[in-house]
């Protein structure tokens, strides 16, 4: 098949080695925070941050990260040109979902003698919290809703990535707790351009089951 969104999936493969005399381009990166921007999440709930790790200071942060497991993704921090945290509230409460309601408002979406009735939506969310008031799987889902998002514009743009859920949560978590400000990030992304000799993976062909092995019209 031959069209433009397949050509770049199938360019598309996971670095397995950047070259850091290469950074991404400020206007490529506006692109992309936009398009993790537009990424869709159920009820439109948009329960992430995202922490781009690009300074010296940070990437040392991100660095120590890996002192005690995955040390074979600790390169990446110094030779992508950025990495992303994809984080994610697991306590999202009806006042989160307020500020959603409020700019769908602000922004036309949603008229204001509705605001009441756009509420009902939220049940959704209840429906996924414990008595405890943690809903973790479920925003966790919504961020890897926009993870692939992510990773279909950087195919777009011809920006290598990195998937890493190899990092050490914890840690992680405990370095950039500030910044996170009681979100949790779990899985995290590399992302800049392969480096041309040492990365091996992308020389090695395209692989994936048959459509029909995972695709079933009835």
């Amino acid at each position: 098949m031959s069209h433009p969104i397949i050509d770049d999936l199938n360019w598309r493969h996971t670095a397995k080695q950047y070259d850091p005399s290469r950074k991404v381009s400020e206007q490529d990166l506006d692109i992309l925070f936009e398009a993790m921007r537009l990424s869709a999440s159920s009820i439109n709930s948009q329960p992430w941050k995202f922490i781009v790790i690009e300074s010296d200071t940070a990437r040392q942060r991100m660095h120590n990260t890996f002192a005690n497991t995955h040390q074979y993704n600790q390169k990446h921090v110094f030779d992508s040109s950025q990495i992303i945290l994809f984080a994610h509230n697991p306590h999202y409460t009806r006042d989160d979902y307020a500020k959603v309601v409020d700019k769908g408002i602000a922004d036309g979406r949603t008229k204001a003698e509705d605001r009441g009735s756009a509420f009902n939506a939220y049940r959704f969310a209840e429906l996924n919290t414990d008595d405890a008031g943690n809903n973790a799987c479920w925003t966790k889902a919504q961020t890897y809703l926009a993870l692939g998002n992510t990773l279909h514009t950087l195919a777009r743009l011809k920006i290598d990535s990195t998937p890493l859920e190899g990092i050490d949560t914890e840690l992680v978590n405990k370095e950039f707790a500030i910044e996170l400000g009681g979100y949790r990030c779990e899985v995290a992304l590399a992302i800049g351009y392969h480096h041309p000799e040492a990365d091996f993976n992308a020389t090695l062909p395209k692989s994936r089951l048959r459509l029909e092995d995972v695709l079933n019209r009835i």
